[in-house]
């Protein structure tokens, strides 16, 4: 081998950033065992960035994707809807083309409109109806600067996330915590963004798999979590808007995490932001590949290489672009929570929360109080399910160049992504989760059932779907690859 090439995609792109920070005061309680019910103050802005793209040859002034990283846990259904078929009336771009991507940061507030009758509620619909403008508006700033775009791809290790399932001896049962005995995928794939023929940087494309759950009960302040500090990182060395996009994160997080000093996710964000660096350093020139130029006599003989451009060949490849969505139909659950029950069930909790302040049982109170927002979470969960015995859910998959982008619904299992990039080692693939919302929530990998865990409990998908879903993935990506990758 004489000649390597670095993995690229050319296209055209444009982006924008957009501050979105909900007013203090408007509706924050994310968690059960929050003692707080509105927002005291703003730890950093939460952003959004919209990255538009399309094909080189692709005629019309409107770009074939949008994708939009949102400084959000998520939006419901309802809600996701709304915001989508707004984008879509302000922009004149089809829905089908616009993929929402949620940091997933628990510190952001929860915009959900079944909360607003509760302290800080009454904010949230025109929260959301600016929300959506704002997207609007990135997307057509972004559209108004496509310009002719290379993105190199590379890759760092940063061990920030860690596996969360932890196994309590005492509960005799998992939990959702730190577990040292676990596995996580360290990958940070990079993508740096450049103009084609001036090499200015447009935006810098961060993918990595870590839940943003180092703010938790005790912080009050709105907050993007470790993603605000990490691309102050980066953005500060790049000066390029970063766009941040969640991995397959279902069952990994920050070692140092659920506490309420903000300091903590500012130095979760720089340790990523530091990896994302490293790579970027790491990366050569956009349009060239490593030639190996021969020998040089000196004191040892030295084989010497050097970077070279690529030719018409090797850009034509790096501009192919394939777009596929592939319905998937996966099961739910054979338990899955009848709605009649769980109204029942959270009027129950409500009711006891009522009768423990009223005892003044403070500790009951609190239990109580979390068990009805439980009720609550599964409640918005399956009222708005297709109603038959399978989910459809659509795969949607990216050949940009080289690289392979994928927008998931829901929160996959990391093995999810390690199994991909096992899978196809020599492809840069994006993992993209939380796109456009969740109507799976949670995908744990089929021996993580019957553990007693979290996400088992959200889930509405049955045993064996994460698993569904990845032979789905590869056989789509295999038709889009070259038989060498995969053979």
């Amino acid at each position: 081998m004489t000649r390597i090439e670095f993995p690229q995609s050319r296209c055209r792109i444009g982006v924008s950033r957009v501050d979105v920070t909900p007013p203090v005061g408007i509706y924050h309680r994310m968690w059960g065992a929050a003692k707080h019910d509105k927002a005291t103050g703003v730890h950093r802005p939460l952003t959004v960035t919209a990255l538009v793209m399309s094909a080189e040859t692709s005629p019309g002034d409107k770009p074939d994707t949008v994708f939009v990283a949102v400084d959000h846990c998520l939006l419901w259904y309802v809600e996701m809807a709304a915001l989508l078929d707004t984008i879509s009336d302000l922009t004149g771009i089809p829905v089908d083309r616009i993929t929402v991507f949620f940091s997933h940061t628990h510190a952001a507030g929860l915009m959900g409109l079944e909360r607003i009758e509760l302290p800080g509620g009454e904010l949230i619909p025109d929260y959301l109806k600016s929300l959506s403008q704002k997207i609007a508006a990135a997307v057509n700033d972004a559209t108004a600067t496509m310009q002719s775009a290379v993105v190199s791809y590379g890759t760092g290790r940063c061990n920030l996330a860690t596996n969360r399932d932890f196994f309590d001896p005492d509960r005799n049962h998992a939990v959702c915590g730190f577990n040292p005995e676990g596995t996580a995928d360290d990958t940070v794939l990079v993508g740096r963004v450049q103009n084609a023929a001036s090499g200015e940087p447009i935006t810098t494309i961060v993918n990595y798999a870590c839940h943003p759950t180092t703010l938790a009960w005790d912080n009050t302040l709105i907050s993007p979590d470790y993603p605000g500090a990490m691309r102050e990182v980066v953005e500060d060395a790049t000066a390029a808007p970063c766009f941040f996009i969640q991995g397959a994160s279902g069952d990994v997080g920050p070692r140092d995490g659920f506490v309420g000093d903000v300091e903590v996710a500012d130095r979760n964000g720089r340790q990523l932001g530091y990896a994302v660096l490293s790579a970027l350093e790491n990366m050569p020139p956009a349009s060239t590949a490593l030639q190996y130029a021969g020998a040089v006599v000196s004191g040892a003989t030295i084989g010497t290489w050097h970077f070279a451009d690529t030719d018409n060949q090797r850009q034509s490849e790096t501009a192919a672009w394939q777009h596929i969505v592939t319905p998937c139909e996966i099961p739910y659950r054979s338990d899955l929570p009848d709605r009649e029950e769980l109204q029942r069930e959270r009027s129950e909790w409500l009711a006891k929360q009522d009768a423990a302040i009223a005892s003044g049982d403070t500790s009951a109170a609190a239990d109580a109080r979390a068990m009805a927002e439980r009720m609550t979470r599964r409640l918005v969960r399956v009222e708005h399910l297709p109603v038959s015995k399978a989910l459809p859910y659509p795969v949607r998959i990216w050949k940009l160049g080289d690289a392979i982008w994928l927008a998931l619904d829901g929160e996959p299992y990391n093995v999810l992504q390690r199994r991909l990039r096992e899978t196809f080692p020599d492809t840069s693939i994006v993992v993209g989760t939380l796109a456009n919302g969740s109507k799976a929530w949670y995908l744990p990998d089929r021996d993580s059932y019957g553990k007693g865990l979290y996400q088992e409990d959200a889930s509405v998908l049955a045993r064996g779907a994460l698993e569904q879903l990845l032979d789905s993935i590869v056989s789509q990506i295999r038709t889009m690859l070259p038989a060498p990758e995969f053979s």
